[in-house]
């Protein structure tokens, strides 16, 4: 079973959007948690769906997906106090609906909405093949690394440098062990899942996805997507 894992317990600090979580924000009428879950309600190969949300805003997440029919969302849990453990929360309702060993989690941010058919394919794909798959994006600016003065410490030749994305993607049971190392060791505070991997040694594989599936944080980043979106539907329209 192919299971994808939507994380949205964010409520939007940086957004400046209120008492509004930023995933609820509206494009177009809809909102953006539900432009992401379509993406894996149409797609094939994904069986079942969970989300972890802000506890107080779950009814209102369970309104929307019986708005828009979307059948495959299997459970939506409260999520955590950090984005670590509001996945956690994911993969326990994934396991609970799982049916093999080899039950394969897609964990991805609800304020990611411009991936596409391609790309989840081709996750499913890579941990068939490679036991894991980091989605990620070249990077386009300098890196660099820093003294604890505030100096530049390193430059990195960005060729060698990309910018780690969603989805993330495992074999289930591998991802929860993982998760419940952390546990034992009191670790709360893993960035994502491939960090997380990383730390307790797996060797992980990399599926490079579209340069514009950013993640909704800031009103920059609202417009953007608004850009982006706008774009793709312009494309489709005109066979640009």
């Amino acid at each position: 079973m192919n299971i994808a894992v939507i994380f949205a317990g964010g409520i939007g600090k940086r957004m400046n959007s209120r008492a509004l979580p930023k995933q609820f924000l509206k494009l177009y009428g809809k909102e953006i948690i539900i432009y992401t879950l379509e993406h894996f309600e149409d797609h094939e190969q994904i069986d079942k769906i969970v989300i972890a949300c802000v506890e107080e805003w779950i009814p209102f997440l369970k309104e929307l997906v019986e708005k828009y029919c979307l059948k495959k969302v299997a459970k939506i849990v409260p999520g955590g106090i950090t984005g670590q453990d509001s996945i956690y929360a994911g993969l326990k309702a994934a396991e609970e609906i799982g049916d093999s060993e080899n039950d394969i989690v897609l964990i991805h941010d609800g304020v990611r909405p411009l991936i596409n058919e391609k790309i989840i394919t081709e996750c499913i794909e890579c941990v068939r093949a490679n036991k894991n798959a980091i989605t990620v994006a070249p990077a386009i600016e300098t890196i660099i690394t820093l003294n604890e003065d505030k100096t530049i410490q390193n430059v990195i030749e960005r060729s060698q440098c990309l910018m780690a994305r969603a989805p993330q993607c495992f074999y289930l049971e591998d991802i929860m062990r993982a998760h419940e190392n952390a546990i034992k060791a009191g670790k709360h505070d893993f960035i994502d899942s491939a960090s997380m991997m990383r730390y307790y040694g797996h060797n992980l594989s990399v599926v490079e996805g579209p340069m514009e599936n950013i993640k909704i944080t800031t009103p920059m980043d609202f417009y953007t997507f608004k850009g982006l979106f706008e774009a793709r539907e312009q494309s489709q329209l005109f066979g640009d």
